[in-house]
């Protein structure tokens, strides 16, 4: 019998067999590529404040200039590329960082810090663009913003990077804006050597179906296959710097590993700032963090994350496939699944010496970059993929599913979520994301309909549905198994 290929939700489903959705957070987070719903919509608060929600996080190794590392992040989710005539943009009041740990204290050595402040030609027009708009400083553009990139070192002191530079807009249409690639262009900046800046607009790079929350994919398995974000767009930072900038004492041979994650402050009515969105790895807040207390996190500290262990440890998510699907949960308490969430992986990104136990995107800024990457990241031989930093193309629900059903301990296979890459392309040089969907376009978010090709003559848990055995023989996989099983996992090159 042919085996059926697994959808996005079908690999979140079985990734819950190994251990819950930690499994899928230890992956997707050091993977630059999107998988599922990371952090859109989240916690109660920040669903109703979406200028201030972080989406996602990617930290990588450039491409074309190995000695620096991109660091990119998304707010606002869900972009209605028509959703005028007020379209999308940073808030004023509010701080959105990029902390990196250097030292694996939990704590911030450097915060990248952006701000921004809104600009109008006039407010006697309902219109955000009066005409086509040429340039960043053209007059048609009615509505725009401005930015101010500083460097925050550990001691406070503030240096700044990039001041009252443009924010590229909204990509309202193509009548309004005849050539976005132009106004991309103009919005990227190199403000020193080996330091690129860009802020503004794009393409929503997290590919993945939602419908996970309808019961785990329709509770058969039926709601799978569709990339739910598919011409969506949301508001990036990038910013490329050496990687000497990043690393302890500015050696990063000596000391590649880097931890890092996002937060979001908002300015309070006392004038104060208030953490209010936090992300390093997905799906933490989203599966992991129980609904009491999905605000707290948001608005807490890497340095207490050893409170929400025994959510690491005893996971709800493998509970409810069980009850859903009748997939029997992993033994608890999950101890394999720490050193991934909260230290890093031995051997391939985690620090050296006393590591304070915390969740952030970890990255190991050493590996080489790949000639040729692979979307299945380090079960694809590509050690610089997944799970060691996040890049935008690599495939993480593939990765994590492979390996749940035992890719890394004698059973290869070759199961998917049946969305392999972004619906629109990336780019090869820095910003690297793909330009914003466009108001012009009539259809922005077209159904894949993948679930409906599957064939007719399997039912939707055929080669999903494992019986106890295997269930069981999945949960000894884990993260752990992936780190094993690095070695073997390069000696099977996967075809990209």
């Amino acid at each position: 019998m042919k085996r059926t290929r697994l959808t996005t939700r079908q690999g979140a489903i079985a990734l819950a067999c190994t251990g819950g959705l930690l499994t899928a957070v230890g992956l997707a987070g050091l993977g630059p590529l999107a998988a599922t719903a990371s952090s859109h919509r989240e916690a109660p608060l920040i669903s109703g404040t979406p200028q201030y929600d972080t989406t996602d996080l990617y930290a990588f190794r450039s491409p074309e200039k190995q000695g620096t590392v991109t660091l990119v992040a998304n707010w606002l989710p869900f972009e209605e590329p028509a959703g005028g005539p007020n379209f999308y943009s940073f808030a004023t009041d509010a701080q959105y960082d990029i902390h990196v740990d250097n030292n694996a204290d939990a704590k911030p050595d450097v915060t990248f810090r952006w701000t921004f402040k809104d600009h109008y030609v006039t407010k006697d027009t309902f219109l955000a663009a009066t005409g086509p708009v040429t340039s960043l400083k053209d007059k048609n553009l009615n509505y725009y913003q401005t930015y101010k990139l500083v460097r925050i070192a550990k001691s406070g002191k503030v240096k700044t990077i990039v001041n009252n530079k443009r924010v590229a807009p909204s990509n309202i249409g193509k009548a309004s804006m005849p050539d976005y690639a132009a106004l991309r262009k103009e919005a990227t900046t190199m403000p020193e050597k080996n330091v690129k800046s860009f802020v503004g607009q794009a393409e929503d790079p997290f590919f993945l179906d939602l419908r996970v929350f309808d019961l785990l994919y329709g509770g058969d398995l039926s709601e799978a296959g569709d990339d739910t974000l598919a011409g969506f767009n949301v508001q990036s930072v990038a910013l490329q710097v050496p990687k000497r900038w990043l690393a302890k004492k500015g050696n990063a041979t000596k000391n590649p590993v880097i931890g890092t994650w996002s937060t979001t402050q908002k300015k309070s009515t006392n004038g104060t700032y208030v953490q209010v969105s936090r992300l390093g790895n997905p799906l933490v807040n989203e599966v992991v963090i129980p609904l009491k207390l999905k605000d707290g996190f948001n608005a807490s500290k890497p340095t207490q994350d050893v409170g929400a262990l025994k959510y690491v440890t005893n996971p709800e998510l493998p509970k409810l496939v069980e009850s859903v699907y009748g997939i029997d949960a992993p033994k608890t308490p999950r101890d394999d699944l720490v050193s991934v969430f909260l230290t890093g992986v031995k051997g391939l990104n985690k620090a050296k010496g006393k590591v304070t136990p915390s969740e952030q995107l970890r990255l190991n800024m050493s590996t080489p970059v790949t000639a040729e990457p692979n979307r299945l990241g380090v079960i694809g031989g590509d050690t610089q993929g997944y799970p060691n930093g996040r890049r935008l193309g690599d495939d993480v629900i593939d990765i994590a599913l492979q390996v749940v059903e035992g890719e890394l301990v004698g059973s290869a296979n070759d199961l998917g979520d049946g969305v392999n890459v972004n619906d629109a392309a990336f780019g090869d040089t820095f910003p690297y994301l793909a330009l914003p969907a466009s108001g012009s376009n009539a259809d922005p978010h077209p159904s894949t309909g993948a679930s409906a090709k599957q064939s007719s003559t399997q039912g939707p848990l055929d080669g999903v549905l494992l019986g106890r055995e295997g269930s069981m023989a999945m949960s000894g996989v884990g993260l752990l198994a992936l780190v094993a099983g690095i070695g073997g996992a390069l000696r099977r090159r996967r075809d990209v």
